[in-house]
Protein backbone atom coordinates (compact mmCIF):
# COMPACT_ATOMS: atom_id res chain seq x y z
CA UNK A 1 0.00 0.00 0.00
CA UNK A 2 1.22 3.30 -0.91
CA UNK A 3 2.24 5.35 2.32
CA UNK A 4 0.42 8.56 1.15
CA UNK A 5 -3.11 7.59 -0.33
CA UNK A 6 -5.66 10.86 -1.36
CA UNK A 7 -8.73 10.46 -1.82
CA UNK A 8 -11.28 12.30 -3.59
CA UNK A 9 -15.54 12.40 -2.97
CA UNK A 10 -17.64 13.60 -5.50
CA UNK A 11 -21.06 13.74 -4.98
CA UNK A 12 -24.26 15.59 -4.67
CA UNK A 13 -25.71 17.91 -1.68
CA UNK A 14 -27.39 16.02 0.86
CA UNK A 15 -25.92 12.80 0.27
CA UNK A 16 -23.08 13.45 3.27
CA UNK A 17 -19.89 13.22 1.37
CA UNK A 18 -18.43 15.71 3.72
CA UNK A 19 -19.56 13.93 6.63
CA UNK A 20 -18.60 10.19 5.62
CA UNK A 21 -14.70 11.82 4.71
CA UNK A 22 -14.81 13.13 8.25
CA UNK A 23 -16.01 9.77 9.46
CA UNK A 24 -12.96 7.79 7.60
CA UNK A 25 -10.21 10.50 8.46
CA UNK A 26 -11.35 9.71 12.30
CA UNK A 27 -10.93 6.39 11.66
CA UNK A 28 -7.16 6.72 10.84
CA UNK A 29 -6.70 9.20 13.69
CA UNK A 30 -7.84 6.82 15.89
CA UNK A 31 -5.04 4.14 14.64
CA UNK A 32 -2.63 6.87 15.69
CA UNK A 33 -2.33 7.66 11.79
CA UNK A 34 -2.61 11.00 10.36
CA UNK A 35 -5.13 12.30 8.65
CA UNK A 36 -7.12 15.24 7.39
CA UNK A 37 -10.73 15.97 5.35
CA UNK A 38 -12.03 19.17 3.71
CA UNK A 39 -15.33 19.87 1.71
CA UNK A 40 -15.48 22.01 -1.29
CA UNK A 41 -18.67 23.08 -2.72
CA UNK A 42 -20.53 26.20 -4.00
CA UNK A 43 -24.67 26.51 -3.00
CA UNK A 44 -24.98 24.77 -0.11
CA UNK A 45 -27.89 22.84 -1.04
CA UNK A 46 -29.89 19.47 -2.23
CA UNK A 47 -28.50 17.96 -5.17
CA UNK A 48 -25.87 20.77 -6.37
CA UNK A 49 -22.88 19.55 -6.98
CA UNK A 50 -20.09 19.04 -3.89
CA UNK A 51 -16.61 17.86 -3.26
CA UNK A 52 -14.56 15.95 0.04
CA UNK A 53 -11.22 15.12 0.03
CA UNK A 54 -9.08 12.67 2.53
CA UNK A 55 -5.19 12.66 2.95
CA UNK A 56 -4.17 9.61 4.86
CA UNK A 57 -0.56 9.00 5.76
CA UNK A 58 2.03 7.61 8.38
CA UNK A 59 3.77 10.94 8.42
CA UNK A 60 2.23 14.96 9.36
CA UNK A 61 0.46 16.05 6.40
CA UNK A 62 0.31 19.76 6.09
CA UNK A 63 -1.25 20.26 2.47
CA UNK A 64 -5.52 21.07 2.14
CA UNK A 65 -7.26 22.07 -0.38
CA UNK A 66 -8.20 20.36 -3.81
CA UNK A 67 -6.41 17.08 -4.61
CA UNK A 68 -5.71 17.12 -7.78
CA UNK A 69 -3.92 13.87 -8.52
CA UNK A 70 -6.32 11.31 -6.39
CA UNK A 71 -5.17 7.29 -5.78
CA UNK A 72 -8.94 7.01 -4.87
CA UNK A 73 -11.94 8.50 -6.45
CA UNK A 74 -15.47 8.07 -5.34
CA UNK A 75 -19.02 9.27 -6.66
CA UNK A 76 -22.09 9.15 -5.21
CA UNK A 77 -24.62 9.89 -7.46
CA UNK A 78 -24.91 8.44 -11.04
CA UNK A 79 -25.41 12.57 -12.02
CA UNK A 80 -21.94 13.23 -11.14
CA UNK A 81 -20.94 11.38 -14.27
CA UNK A 82 -24.31 11.33 -16.31
CA UNK A 83 -24.92 15.41 -15.72
CA UNK A 84 -21.77 16.34 -15.51
CA UNK A 85 -22.47 17.62 -11.72
CA UNK A 86 -18.33 17.39 -10.25
CA UNK A 87 -16.23 20.19 -10.01
CA UNK A 88 -13.35 17.96 -11.80
CA UNK A 89 -14.22 16.98 -15.29
CA UNK A 90 -13.12 14.52 -16.77
CA UNK A 91 -14.55 12.49 -13.28
CA UNK A 92 -10.93 10.69 -13.29
CA UNK A 93 -8.80 13.91 -14.19
CA UNK A 94 -5.26 13.23 -12.55
CA UNK A 95 -6.24 9.80 -11.21
CA UNK A 96 -3.03 8.22 -10.46
CA UNK A 97 -1.63 4.83 -12.32
CA UNK A 98 -3.03 1.84 -10.61
CA UNK A 99 -5.99 3.68 -8.87
CA UNK A 100 -9.40 2.92 -7.74
CA UNK A 101 -12.52 4.26 -8.99
CA UNK A 102 -15.73 3.39 -6.90
CA UNK A 103 -19.35 4.60 -8.27
CA UNK A 104 -22.93 4.72 -6.54
CA UNK A 105 -24.90 2.82 -9.21
CA UNK A 106 -27.26 0.19 -9.80
CA UNK A 107 -25.76 -0.29 -13.24
CA UNK A 108 -22.82 0.14 -15.56
CA UNK A 109 -22.40 3.54 -16.51
CA UNK A 110 -18.89 4.51 -18.29
CA UNK A 111 -18.87 5.02 -21.97
CA UNK A 112 -16.28 2.94 -23.93
CA UNK A 113 -13.83 5.76 -23.98
CA UNK A 114 -13.70 6.54 -20.27
CA UNK A 115 -13.54 2.84 -19.37
CA UNK A 116 -10.29 2.49 -22.04
CA UNK A 117 -8.71 5.31 -20.69
CA UNK A 118 -9.50 4.03 -16.98
CA UNK A 119 -8.01 0.63 -18.01
CA UNK A 120 -4.68 2.88 -19.36
CA UNK A 121 -4.61 3.66 -15.75
CA UNK A 122 -4.33 0.37 -14.67
CA UNK A 123 -7.31 1.50 -12.94
CA UNK A 124 -9.70 -0.63 -11.18
CA UNK A 125 -13.82 -0.02 -11.27
CA UNK A 126 -16.05 -1.01 -8.56
CA UNK A 127 -19.98 -0.10 -9.23
CA UNK A 128 -21.60 -0.53 -5.86
CA UNK A 129 -25.74 0.22 -5.46
CA UNK A 130 -24.91 1.62 -2.29
CA UNK A 131 -27.93 3.42 -2.65
CA UNK A 132 -30.05 0.47 -2.17
CA UNK A 133 -27.94 -1.19 0.72
CA UNK A 134 -28.39 1.75 2.36
CA UNK A 135 -32.05 1.72 2.15
CA UNK A 136 -32.62 -2.14 2.63
CA UNK A 137 -30.48 -2.11 6.00
CA UNK A 138 -31.02 1.93 7.23
CA UNK A 139 -34.35 2.23 5.77
CA UNK A 140 -33.07 5.54 4.44
CA UNK A 141 -30.70 6.78 1.20
CA UNK A 142 -29.29 8.99 3.54
CA UNK A 143 -27.10 5.97 4.69
CA UNK A 144 -25.75 5.50 0.67
CA UNK A 145 -22.50 7.27 2.31
CA UNK A 146 -21.64 4.54 4.78
CA UNK A 147 -22.21 1.99 2.17
CA UNK A 148 -19.57 3.79 0.20
CA UNK A 149 -17.25 4.24 3.08
CA UNK A 150 -17.75 -0.01 3.66
CA UNK A 151 -17.03 -0.12 -0.02
CA UNK A 152 -13.74 1.40 0.44
CA UNK A 153 -12.50 0.13 3.44
CA UNK A 154 -13.23 -3.27 2.38
CA UNK A 155 -11.44 -2.62 -1.36
CA UNK A 156 -7.69 -1.20 0.37
CA UNK A 157 -8.36 -2.30 3.89
CA UNK A 158 -6.92 1.13 4.85
CA UNK A 159 -8.77 1.31 8.00
CA UNK A 160 -10.29 -1.46 10.57
CA UNK A 161 -14.12 -1.64 11.12
CA UNK A 162 -13.33 -1.05 14.98
CA UNK A 163 -12.06 1.80 13.77
CA UNK A 164 -15.14 3.25 11.90
CA UNK A 165 -17.21 1.97 14.99
CA UNK A 166 -15.46 4.52 17.00
CA UNK A 167 -15.39 7.16 14.89
CA UNK A 168 -18.94 6.55 14.06
CA UNK A 169 -19.47 6.93 17.99
CA UNK A 170 -17.69 10.48 18.16
CA UNK A 171 -19.81 11.94 14.89
CA UNK A 172 -23.41 10.27 15.99
CA UNK A 173 -22.80 9.07 19.69
CA UNK A 174 -21.36 12.93 20.77
CA UNK A 175 -22.06 16.28 20.90
CA UNK A 176 -20.16 17.00 17.57
CA UNK A 177 -20.80 20.27 16.48
CA UNK A 178 -20.91 20.79 12.55
CA UNK A 179 -21.50 24.25 10.31
CA UNK A 180 -23.98 24.57 7.67
CA UNK A 181 -25.53 21.99 5.20
CA UNK A 182 -23.59 19.34 7.05
CA UNK A 183 -24.91 20.31 10.75
CA UNK A 184 -28.41 19.98 8.64
CA UNK A 185 -27.76 17.00 6.69
CA UNK A 186 -26.69 15.19 10.65
CA UNK A 187 -30.03 16.51 11.92
CA UNK A 188 -31.95 15.36 9.30
CA UNK A 189 -30.16 12.03 9.79
CA UNK A 190 -30.75 11.28 13.35
CA UNK A 191 -34.23 12.16 13.12
CA UNK A 192 -34.77 9.23 11.03
CA UNK A 193 -34.13 6.98 13.94
CA UNK A 194 -35.63 7.00 17.38
CA UNK A 195 -32.55 6.46 19.33
CA UNK A 196 -28.59 7.23 18.63
CA UNK A 197 -28.36 3.73 19.58
CA UNK A 198 -30.19 2.61 16.14
CA UNK A 199 -28.68 5.24 14.39
CA UNK A 200 -24.99 3.73 15.19
CA UNK A 201 -25.99 0.40 14.43
CA UNK A 202 -27.98 0.75 11.41
CA UNK A 203 -24.85 2.84 10.31
CA UNK A 204 -22.67 0.49 10.95
CA UNK A 205 -24.57 -2.61 9.44
CA UNK A 206 -24.53 -0.51 6.27
CA UNK A 207 -20.96 0.02 6.17
CA UNK A 208 -20.59 -3.80 6.99
CA UNK A 209 -22.74 -4.61 4.25
CA UNK A 210 -20.41 -2.32 1.91
CA UNK A 211 -17.55 -3.85 2.90
CA UNK A 212 -18.14 -7.29 2.33
CA UNK A 213 -19.26 -6.64 -1.13
CA UNK A 214 -16.01 -4.93 -1.79
CA UNK A 215 -13.98 -7.58 0.14
CA UNK A 216 -15.04 -10.50 -2.12
CA UNK A 217 -14.84 -8.41 -5.45
CA UNK A 218 -11.31 -7.88 -5.15
CA UNK A 219 -10.68 -11.23 -4.39
CA UNK A 220 -11.52 -11.46 -7.96
CA UNK A 221 -7.90 -10.64 -8.89
CA UNK A 222 -4.82 -12.01 -9.30
CA UNK A 223 -2.65 -9.08 -8.29
CA UNK A 224 -3.01 -6.96 -5.10
CA UNK A 225 -4.44 -2.99 -4.73
CA UNK A 226 -1.81 -0.77 -5.35
CA UNK A 227 -3.33 1.72 -3.11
Amino acid sequence: MRKRINIRISGLGGQGAVTSAHVLATAVYKEGRHAISNPFFGAEKRMAPAESYVRISDQKIYDRGEIVYPDIIMLYHPQVYTMGKCYTMPFYSGLKKGGLVIINTDHPLLNEEDIQRLEELEARLLYIDATQIAVDIAGTELASNMAMVGALVGATKIVAMDSLDKALQDRFGKKYVASGGTATLDEAIKKKFAKKEQLLAKNLQTIQKGYEISSAWVETFKTPMLV
